[in-house]
């Protein structure tokens, strides 16, 4: 088996002053946008694969269910393998599952063969092309923007659900869910090889985005430092076993919650509150809108402050939305807070992996943000549960509301404990 190229020929020269970190960035937004749009956009496939196949509702449920905890399980698998094989050969190796597990979906006639297709080994191929496999090399290429680079990143995820489930209801409506599928598998495929080919690029300069003056800062530290025992570097066994790991993996377990809560049962649960379906499911768009452009402005905050303040304040204020949601009687106030909300909807996950590179280093931060990132899918699955269970036992949505909302304040007083670098007695 021929193996896959670590080196190639760098691609087009970008324009003068345009640092290349921010190519990076850019062509791993689309990324995100293709594989998050994927695994969060399965709503237009629900009627038709129904159908078709002839699969309860219930049971394809359940099979995209599993797809998003095999979806979190190879998350880990992917930044332990960018560690080791560089982030070229993980997302040449992802695009090829993906394209290999469609063409299975596609002709896959019973529920078992459907659930290895889609649900397992589609959802294995995205994670290896999730933000998991390109934070590492991101956060290599910015020292002085980290923040923004990651929170730029986390945009495509709000663009991922926003552009592409419109696009997937247009085009299954037009051709239906087989050529859907398998159109998404055919520009994925052009898209991510062309990046990873071209544009990847994980050796990044010396002082990567630091200005002259920092650069002159850095060298003069390593010179007075010169003289200094090395403090030793973490393993990632050891790190696992650190609080603020544990921190992080709190946080976007209930960040997770709250998330898949207001995608699975956000429109359902205004809906039994008395709003028809165009206003409840415009009050759940304007989350996602609002959150693609104020993400960007948090990024450039979150270089400027300490990060644990930003995704305290971002936990705090979205957990006071999920009340507030359940709470709105008129309009104006469930746009209101939709508008709030949205304002800190995306940058957690961005917060949080910026931090982990803060804390740990750029070696071990996609292994250890592919493991806090499945406290994120246990989360989402366990608020998927939750939300109709307990509607149907108590007939209302506070309890999984008001839970996701404590969970979310917890995660906020949590944050603020996190420390600002991590304590030599812990190395």
């Amino acid at each position: 088996m021929t193996a896959l190229p670590t080196s190639l020929p760098p691609g087009p020269t970008p324009p003068s002053g345009l640092y290349f970190g921010w190519v990076i960035v850019a062509a791993s937004t689309i990324l995100t946008l293709l594989t998050v749009g994927m695994r969060m956009g399965i709503g237009p496939f629900i009627v038709p694969l129904s159908q078709d196949l002839g699969f309860s509702r219930s049971l394809l449920s359940s099979i995209v269910a599993f797809g998003m905890l095999c979806y979190g399980l190879g998350m880990p698998l992917a930044g332990w393998l960018v560690a080791r094989q560089g982030t070229r050969r993980v997302l040449l190796l992802g695009t090829i599952i993906v394209v290999l597990s469609c063409i299975w979906a596609v002709n896959a006639r019973t529920p078992w063969l459907f659930f290895w297709s889609y649900g397992v080994a589609l959802s294995l191929g995205l994670a290896f092309t999730s933000p998991v496999a390109v934070t590492p090399m991101i956060s290599s290429w910015f020292t002085r923007q980290r923040g923004m680079a990651l929170f730029f990143l986390s945009t495509g995820s709000m663009a991922g659900i926003a552009v592409m489930t419109p696009v997937f209801t247009f085009t299954i409506a037009r051709w239906g869910w087989q050529y859907t599928l398998l159109g998404f598998a055919l520009v994925f495929a052009l898209i991510v090889t062309a990046m990873a080919l071209w544009i990847v690029r994980d050796d990044a300069p010396e002082h990567t985005d630091l200005t002259p003056a920092e650069q002159a800062a850095r060298r003069e530290r390593l010179r007075t430092m010169a003289g200094q025992p090395a403090a030793p570097s973490l393993r990632f066994a050891q790190a696992v076993a650190t609080a603020p790991f544990w921190q992080i993996f709190l946080g976007l377990f209930a960040c997770g919650f709250s998330m898949n809560l207001l995608g699975t049962h956000g429109v359902p649960m205004l809906m039994d509150h008395g709003f028809d379906a165009g206003s409840s499911a415009g009050g759940i768009g304007l989350i996602g809108l609002v959150a693609i452009f104020s993400t960007l402005g948090l990024g450039k905050l979150s270089d400027m402050v300490p990060r644990r303040y930003i995704l305290a304040v971002i936990y705090l204020v979205r957990g006071l939305g999920f009340v507030g949601l359940v709470a709105v009687i008129h309009h104006w106030q469930l746009y209101a807070v939709a508008a709030l909300g949205g304002i800190v909807w995306a940058g957690s996950i961005a917060a949080s992996s910026a931090i982990l590179g803060d804390l740990y280093g750029i070696k071990l931060v996609g292994m250890l943000y592919g493991c806090a990132y499945l406290g994120h899918q246990i989360g989402a699955m366990i608020s998927s549960w939750l939300g109709g269970w307990a509607y149907e036992q108590f007939g209302t949505h506070w309890i999984a509301f008001g839970a996701a909302a404590a969970l979310l304040v917890l995660a906020a007083g949590v944050s603020l404990l996190l420390p600002a670098r991590l304590a030599s007695s812990a190395r």
